[in-house]
């Protein structure tokens, strides 16, 4: 599988660096990228041309799962006889 061309926008403007003439576009699966060879900056474009927010690395959406810590264990819980409530009190 060959990666396709990445092509140079002419006086296309860097929405991060301000650079013009750095941004370089391809089409990957029908999705639209660009990126921009001085800064880094990179994103997908949707249908309409518009830029695609990525999204942001909250608690909930983690960039990546942690690795799970080989020290830890789980706790059981076992339940004191001596705490156990009658099921009817009334009788």
């Amino acid at each position: 599988m060959s990666t396709p061309p990445k092509r140079f926008i002419a006086g296309a403007v860097c929405p991060a660096c301000s650079r013009m003439d750095t941004i370089r576009s391809w089409h990957e699966d029908g999705v639209m990228h660009r990126e921009c060879v001085e800064c880094g900056y990179a994103d997908s474009l949707d249908e309409r041309g518009n830029s695609v927010p990525r999204e942001l690395d909250t608690r909930v959406t983690p960039a990546a799962p942690k690795p799970a810590d080989p020290q830890v264990q789980p706790v059981k819980f076992f339940v004191n006889p001596r705490l156990k409530k009658d099921a009817d009190p009334q009788s």
